[in-house]
């Protein structure tokens, strides 16, 4: 895709960051259900890391980067991808697609309160609005008895919180470290560097590894669409909208995500959507949607770190 404002592109890049995105959280609980977590994840970060090398190379992109650029890249992709992604395709296994997507949502509200306390910034009072829907949201959640009866499921959903933190700060980090200039070969550097991550993780955790061809038929279509879609195709697709329309337009995503990862998860799953988890979900996105609409740092730094997130998830 070039910079041309060409309505088609554009639609089918919408479609791109709305509808994979928000699929990956189906993915991955998809195979999760029969792979390792650790393993899964390293598998598509490695590979799709790859292959955006290759893709970068044809393009005559230059991949050699300074060794601070490196060391950069290295801390954004476990902060985004190694602990942030890869613990919670292992807390997938404990918690429904949709549940993860509503948390994870949050992490504007996260973003901001970091701020105040490590970087002092001062919080709006619409922020401050939001805050307090994003809080009462995430408690309407997370108090549900269907959500916290199943076995390990207050740990998977401790795991996910962690992994927010992760992510929220990987968005400060990187909205002031040295990275590599060109965001596809930043994005394949940490996708390729935090796959190496997870797959130690994955032999320090005698994770069994197993060749493809004994993955069943759905797990095979699930790494594969993670892979070319999740990681390659709606990323470049958030490039391509970051260049043509606001930063504002593209940052709707953040509320449509987890809207399609509910549904999808209650379609193919049969995942449960309770009526409290409804309105949970509609005062926590209304909550992000006031903080996003005041900080503008929150939208971009979610979204230029999509050089760091390919996701989600």
């Amino acid at each position: 895709m070039n910079q041309s404002k060409n309505p088609l592109f554009i639609l089918l890049a919408f479609f791109s960051i709305y509808v994979i995105w928000g699929s990956t959280y189906l993915l991955n609980k998809v195979a999760v259900t029969e792979l390792p977590p650790f393993m899964l994840a390293s598998i598509r970060f490695v590979t799709a890391g790859l292959l955006i090398f290759a893709i970068s190379k044809a393009m005559g992109k230059k991949l050699r980067i300074t060794r601070a650029q490196f060391f950069n890249t290295v801390i954004a992709g476990f902060l985004f991808l190694a602990f942030g992604n890869g613990v919670v395709v292992w807390a997938l296994r404990f918690v429904d697609s949709g549940f993860a997507a509503l948390v994870i949502s949050a992490q504007p509200l996260v973003v901001l309160l970091f701020m105040r306390i490590l970087e002092g910034k001062k919080i709006l009072p619409m922020s401050m609005v939001g805050v307090a829907l994003g809080l009462i949201g995430i408690y309407l959640l997370v108090s549900q008895k269907q959500v916290t009866s199943n076995e390990n499921s207050v740990l998977g959903i401790l795991m996910i919180f962690a992994c927010l933190l992760s992510w929220s700060y990987g968005s400060l980090f990187v909205s002031k470290a040295n990275l590599p200039t060109n965001h596809f070969v930043n994005t394949g550097y940490q996708m390729f560097t935090a796959g190496i991550i997870l797959g130690i993780a994955s032999l320090l955790f005698d994770e069994p590894w197993t060749a493809p061809t004994t993955w069943s038929t759905p797990v095979q279509y699930s790494m594969v669409l993670l892979i070319i879609f999740g990681s390659i195709v709606a990323f470049t697709a958030f490039n391509y909208l970051l260049k043509v329309v606001s930063p504002e337009k593209v940052a709707t995503s953040t509320y449509v995500n987890p809207v399609i990862a509910m549904i999808l998860g209650w379609y193919f799953l049969d995942e449960q959507i309770t009526s409290q988890s409804a309105i949970a979900a509609a005062v926590l996105l209304t909550g992000v949607y006031f903080i996003n609409t005041k900080k503008k740092l929150v939208i971009l730094s979610r979204f230029t770190s999509r050089a760091t997130k390919y996701s989600e998830e």
